[in-house]
């Protein structure tokens, strides 16, 4: 079995996440840097991670290269790695509005790319993955690995890279809209009479049976939602109310207006 070795850039949520994700398997060895040195130190203690003391010693320990620091870090980070950067490396990004061409020029096309957008839920490993690997630079073995790194961590979707800002906008962003909903939902328990640690736990257990059932079901969300919608009842009433304040149309345009921001991120 060959072990991979693999680097990872920026231990915060999401690439701790990834490398709490791939800890155990024999066949990937993790090496990692991140500027907080306790962070790295307890990630290293906690995991089979071994922490690099420099950029330059991590790029030469690992062939895959997770960039998991912010998008504004990323362009001066790649030019930074490009000096030691090597044809068998790949370079992973998973910042968001980085495209792939932008990607390709970081590293002056001297090593394959990978473009991936994950979400939050990722740190419990119920998280959804856009992935590109639309690099010609990339290798069958290259495409192969990197679309099981991730699977561990939830659901990994291929996707062009022109699909990302619509990605980023509906399921990167995602997480926030829903912890809005259910903000909202826990507000409206307390206004009528339940103490917040009663709606903190009945809103949570709402949201885990609905997805259950959105998932598990053979119907679609149309009829999941007609099927609590009895006539003249409760139900209808509040959903009237929110067809009545356009909060669909609002939700449309605040994922567009996520759409615009990723675009000009880009």
């Amino acid at each position: 079995m060959k072990t991979v070795r693999l680097g990872v850039i920026g231990l915060g949520n999401m690439g701790s996440a990834i490398v709490r994700g791939l800890d155990g398997r024999e066949d990937v060895e993790l090496f990692g840097l991140d500027a907080d040195k306790d962070k790295m130190q307890a990630l290293s203690e906690e995991t089979s991670l071994t922490a690099a003391t420099s950029l330059f010693e991590l790029l030469e320990d690992a062939e895959y290269l997770v960039v998991a620091v912010k998008p504004n870090q990323v362009p001066g980070l790649l030019k930074e790695a490009c000096t030691r950067l090597r044809p068998a490396h790949v370079v992973i990004s998973i910042a968001a509005g980085i495209t792939l061409e932008q990607l390709k020029n970081c590293v002056s096309g001297v090593c394959p790319v990978v473009r991936v957008m994950p979400n939050t839920p990722a740190m419990v490993r119920s998280g959804v993955f856009a992935m590109c690997v639309d690099d010609p630079m990339l290798k069958d073995d290259h495409k192969a690995f990197v679309s099981e790194l991730f699977t561990p961590l939830g659901e990994v979707h291929q996707l062009s890279d022109g699909l990302f800002d619509s990605f980023t906008a509906v399921v990167g962003s995602g997480p926030a809209y829903v912890f809005y909903f259910m903000e909202a939902l826990m507000e409206a328990a307390v206004t009528l009479g339940f103490t917040r640690d009663m709606a903190d736990k009945m809103v949570k257990g709402l949201f885990k049976g609905s997805t259950a059932l959105a998932r598990e079901s053979e119907h679609h969300v149309s009829i999941l939602r007609e099927m609590v919608s009895s006539p003249a009842g409760t139900t209808i009433a509040a959903l009237n109310h929110l067809d009545r304040t356009a909060v669909r149309g609002a939700i449309i345009d605040a994922v567009r207006a996520a759409c615009e921001r990723s675009k000009e991120m880009g």
